[in-house]
């Protein structure tokens, strides 16, 4: 467990972060942030961890650039968990192509969004791969998708983070599953899902 006691960890990237934590599921959202949470305490209540929740519904890395002042760094984290990418590239597959963000740019933000947090707070950095709900590793989508996951886990390596492998922990349940039991649109996941996601978290900041 690398976690320790009174310490603050703030969770920031797009709906699947976000999950409703602005309105119907305030604080934390009904996903993967509520269950690590939730899940953390009850193992460890002695620790007192301090969650906080700053993920919004349809970001890109974009997006999180023009907020991350207010929404990282001012939150003065000592753990900064980042899950983005997964807009970036789904853009691209959609009606908002203008607004799909390529690997340069995204690896480029990414990186200079990590030093800033870092620089400017002390953080340690948890960096979760972006994914898709989808085994086939050809679809054009998910083949997008590894080349995102593979610059975060080069990230990871180049910050020195607690790394996240979000597409491993799916294609492990989608071995034996079709990819519809853990969501509709491949992007999304049902609570399920989320607990998949969750699960990954744990294993990542050896909880036990």
């Amino acid at each position: 467990m690398i976690l320790r006691t009174g310490q603050r960890v703030v969770f920031i990237g797009d709906s699947i972060t976000d999950c409703g934590r602005r309105d119907t599921a305030a604080p934390y959202g009904s996903g993967y942030v509520s269950l690590v949470r939730a899940l953390v305490d009850a193992r460890h209540p002695e620790l007192e961890v301090e969650w906080v929740n700053r993920g919004v519904s349809g970001d890109t890395v974009r997006d999180l650039a023009a907020r991350w002042d207010a929404d990282a760094i001012a939150e003065r984290p000592d753990w900064l968990a980042v899950l983005i990418g997964i807009n970036d590239i789904w853009r691209r597959y959609g009606d908002r192509r203008d607004e799909a963000v390529d690997i340069d740019e995204y690896e480029r933000t990414l990186r200079d969004l990590l030093r800033r947090a870092v620089t400017g707070t002390g953080c340690r950095l948890i960096l979760g791969d972006p994914f898709l709900i989808e085994a086939d590793r050809t679809d054009p989508q998910r083949a997008d998708t590894d080349r995102y996951a593979a610059v975060v886990a080069a990230l990871a390596a180049e910050f020195d983070a607690v790394h996240v492998p979000n597409q491993a922990a799916f294609d492990r349940v989608l071995a034996v599953s079709p990819a519809t039991r853990w969501a509709d649109d491949r992007v999304h996941p049902y609570l399920p899902g989320h607990a998949v996601l969750a699960d990954a978290y744990l294993s990542a900041l050896g909880v036990c």
